[in-house]
């Protein structure tokens, strides 16, 4: 189930938000939990199963980790046992084709032949609620957190539907508060129903268009220059606002229910380096990565030369995480190698001494070129794309028909739009926090109304980030 479908609009979130505040309070993250297993079984029920099992035997090992009784040495085996457990399958079912496609692929090249490969169905949102598992025992372990009050409260914590399937990555600690004890008013419910409808309204209106866009270059042979660069640039719109404004959702749901979700996005295309890229894109994950590996590998702790292979790493690491492809790694690799060098020139970008909107301008040209290798089916096809953007492929193929597809009033109007919306300062997590004025819930139903118009009458509707 995604939040853009008729039946999780008019029909599941109604009906949870019903049952939610007319229980008991003590029963609520029950209620939370239960609902989330069918939010996320909707699309394949026995995944319900796996998460169920990847929480009891989480909740164990910080009971484990936290008894009083408990020696460093236990402790340590306890983190290593859950660690390892909860990485064994994120990697079975993330990456087992992955590396049984590259194992073929060597045999092949060596004149041996391919095995057969079991196929495996990867779960939505695994790497999602196994970071979420992995940083409460983690912190449990480093004395960053206290254990869970009950598992009904570790089980929500976990099963949250709101950010279950693709995020914001949420730490127990920043929510182990709420959960025992969280505020719910008229005003906090207001608040997360302009940031649901603003992001709604991204997703919806913005996103699925510059992804049409995106997909009808990407699928095309040998594009023309032109087009090249227009596909790549509704792909860096599609995935902002469709990622972003899954966030927005999920922080809007959250506070409907009385939690406070951190802000996941800070305008990242007014960046004006990579590094202060990753202080704005996907800030969740981008604390994690820094809090559970970068500074676990040393950090900056090992000298100047150790600094440069970490953040390589992390960033290897990183897009990996995103999916089992090179292309994604390669993507990873350009991201820590800018980094690296930022690092080397102390934080500066090369461009650092041009105006501010030349260092905008080519950072978000590098996010660009990035993003070909983030988009493109596998490295061949990212290799022929960058061709294609610089017109050194072959003679494009069916241009008069793509331009047909490109060139047209409304997608045009869209990207016009998103080029605006990403160059200004104000963000919808902050809007929504001021009061909400009449002028402002009419705008708000506005777009609304807009969205629901849009999204019964469109066919292309993917989240971008269910597969990571």
């Amino acid at each position: 189930m995604v939040f853009t479908t008729p039946i999780f609009l008019f029909y599941y979130l109604p009906l949870f938000l019903l049952i939610y505040f007319n229980l008991p309070y003590r029963w609520r993250n029950c209620w939370i939990t239960l609902a989330s297993y069918v939010f996320y079984g909707w699309w394949e029920p026995w995944f319900v199963m796996l998460m169920a099992f990847t929480t009891v035997a989480d909740f164990i090992w910080g009971h484990v980790i936290t008894r009083p009784t408990a020696t460093r040495a236990q402790q340590r085996a306890a983190v290593t046992a859950c660690v390892v457990t909860n990485l064994c399958l994120l990697g079975f079912f993330k990456y087992f084709m992955f590396a049984a496609e590259t194992f073929n692929v060597l045999r092949e090249t060596f004149g041996a032949e391919p095995v057969r490969i079991l196929r495996v169905t990867l779960p939505i949102g695994i790497s999602f609620y196994t970071f979420h598992s992995l940083t409460y025992i983690i912190d449990l372990y480093r004395g960053h957190a206290t254990p869970a009050r009950s598992f009904t409260d570790f089980s929500a914590f976990v099963a949250l539907f709101p950010d279950l399937v693709a995020g914001p990555i949420i730490r127990y600690k920043t929510l182990a508060a709420q959960l025992t004890l969280r505020e719910h008013s008229v005003e906090r419910f207001a608040s997360g129903v302009a940031i649901f409808c603003l992001g709604f309204t991204k997703k919806i209106v913005l996103a699925n268009p510059c992804g049409e866009v995106a997909d009808a270059v990407f699928t095309a042979a040998h594009p023309p220059v032109l087009d090249a660069w227009i596909g790549v640039l509704a792909y860096a719109f599609q995935i902002y606002f469709d990622f972003c404004g899954y966030s927005d959702m999920a922080v809007g749901l959250g506070r409907m229910l009385g939690f406070d979700f951190l802000k996941n996005f800070d305008a990242p295309y007014r960046s004006e380096s990579i590094t202060e890229v990753w202080r704005r894109w996907h800030i969740s994950l981008s604390s994690v990565l820094r809090d559970y590996l970068y500074y676990p590998l040393g950090g900056n702790r090992s000298g100047p030369a150790r600094t440069y292979v970490n953040l390589a790493v992390v960033m290897l690491l990183g897009g990996l995480w995103h999916g089992a492809k090179w292309n994604f790694i390669a993507w990873g690799a350009f991201h820590g190698l800018w980094l690296a060098f930022e690092r080397w020139r102390g934080k500066r970008s090369a461009y650092h001494s041009w105006p501010r909107p030349a260092r905008i301008g080519l950072t978000f040209l590098l996010m660009l070129f990035s993003w070909v290798l983030f988009r493109a089916d596998n490295l061949g096809a990212a290799r022929d794309y960058f061709a294609a953007m610089f017109g050194l492929g072959p003679a494009p193929g069916a241009a008069v028909l793509l331009a047909a597809e490109l060139y047209r009033p409304f997608p045009l109007l869209i990207m016009a739009i998103c080029g605006l919306l990403v160059v200004q300062p104000v963000q919808a997590h902050d809007w929504s926090l001021e009061p909400l004025t009449f002028a402002r819930a009419s705008l708000l139903l506005g777009l609304f109304a807009l969205a629901v118009l849009f999204m019964f009458s469109q066919d292309f509707n993917p989240f971008l980030y269910f597969q990571f």
